[in-house]
């Protein structure tokens, strides 16, 4: 992206911030409308939201589930949406700017900003970004409010259970200097018991994968008592092994040994590459370090809720910065193929190699687009989660000793 000189006139970030904060939720973006207009000299402009998953850029308008969005990838909004940098489109009548919708590495969706014929736009970039960006810190606030931006990322109703189990989620993607998190469900619109979630602090990642027994509410339920009992713990400030073993009461004392959850529960030291973890059953775990591709065996230990106190101990081991990590429920190497043959490492090393270009945001889908070609087009028995995380490390430091 270009990053233009302001002109006179043109509002800049703090005022854009300003405005929108005293907007009423639900017209965000129509305020939006009016600065471009007012300040930019825009000749009209649109809003995309990416859906569920991750595959469609809905606009957003009154009236759900419409019809009319365009590919998240092949098309002119995509290039900028999977880009992540402004992307100009010079046609007959005018130009269009379209402009990634992300914070905090949390890609929202694309402002598509139109100008008559002629019109330099190039001057103007840094300016529209910056609206863009203050667009998406304020998406983030008012969805606590209104459901208006949450509708416009639907092609079609969510099953309840799935409903429950994205109100769960911190969101698809995040970056920070030491990493880059990218993470996707399927099927998007009818998942049940698989989640992930996430949490940073100055000197630590909180990273964890869920893999909840049963489909629909009773998945979500299950799911749902899991996470908000680690959130509890962690907030509290207990240490790995009580989180465990907090969340592990929750599930035994409702279901009593009925339902059980398989999880992986990881803390990154950014300073250091150190990772506690502890492995309750979970999701598996593939690392691609130098071009090979392996899994990472870690010692499983009882999932939560299955017995009453049971009592969890933490592993450690290290990541590189140049490490990839992915994070697979068993809807992911379960997957069977027409004939059978489940899929493993062949198919996996291949689809993860085809992918290592890709930033961590765009993997998982990625990785779950080639599912359905493996199955053969048969229905999925089971929903699928990956989660794919870059290893940057802390800026200048050096990697400690004890690499596994």
């Amino acid at each position: 992206m270009t990053e233009g000189v302001r002109g006179e006139g043109v509002r800049g970030g703090g005022d854009v911030e300003r405005v929108l904060r005293g907007a009423a939720p639900h017209a965000l973006f129509q305020e939006v409308r009016g600065i471009l207009a007012r300040d930019h000299g825009a000749a009209g402009a649109e809003l995309l939201m990416v859906d569920y998953a991750s595959a469609r850029l809905q606009p957003v308008t009154a009236q759900p589930f419409t019809s009319d969005s365009v590919s998240a990838y092949n098309s002119a909004e995509g290039r900028a949406f999977g880009a992540q940098e402004a992307h100009v489109v010079p046609a007959g009548d005018g130009i269009t700017v379209h402009l990634p919708v992300t914070v905090r590495g949390d890609r929202l969706g694309v402002l598509s900003v139109r100008y008559p014929a002629g019109v330099p736009v190039g001057g103007r970039l840094g300016a529209l970004q910056d609206v863009a960006d203050a667009l998406a810190h304020e998406i983030l606030v008012a969805d606590r409010d209104t459901d208006f931006f949450l509708q416009a990322r639907r092609a079609r109703r969510l099953t309840l259970a799935a409903e429950m189990q994205w109100q769960l989620l911190p969101g698809r993607s995040c970056s920070r200097p030491e990493y880059d998190l990218g993470a996707q469900l399927e099927p998007a619109y009818a998942i049940f018991g698989d989640s992930f979630d996430w949490s940073a602090s100055a000197d630590h990642l909180t990273l964890t994968v869920n893999n909840g027994m049963g489909e629909g509410i009773d998945a979500a339920l299950l799911t749902s008592l899991a996470v908000s009992a680690l959130r509890n713990a962690r907030r509290a400030g207990l240490d790995l092994a009580d989180q465990a073993a907090l969340a592990d009461q929750a599930l035994y004392g409702q279901y009593q040994g009925r339902l059980h959850l398989s999880m992986l529960l990881l803390r990154f030291d950014l300073d250091t590459g150190e990772v506690e973890v502890i492995d309750a059953g979970s999701p598996r775990v593939w690392r691609l370090r130098g071009g090979t591709v392996e899994p990472f065996g870690l010692e499983a230990q009882l999932p939560l809720g299955m017995f009453e106190d049971t009592v969890y101990t933490s592993q450690r081991f290290r990541v590189l910065p140049g490490d990839r990590l992915f994070f697979l429920s068993d809807g992911v190497y379960d997957v069977l193929s027409p004939a059978g043959e489940p899929y493993g490492l062949h198919a996996l090393t291949r689809a993860v190699m085809n992918t290592r270009l890709l930033p961590p945001s765009q993997v998982p889908r990625a990785l779950l687009e080639e599912l359905p070609g493996y199955r053969g087009g048969v229905e999925a028995a089971d929903d699928a989660m990956v989660v794919c995380l870059d290893w940057h490390g802390r800026p200048g430091t050096e990697p400690g000793d004890g690499e596994r």
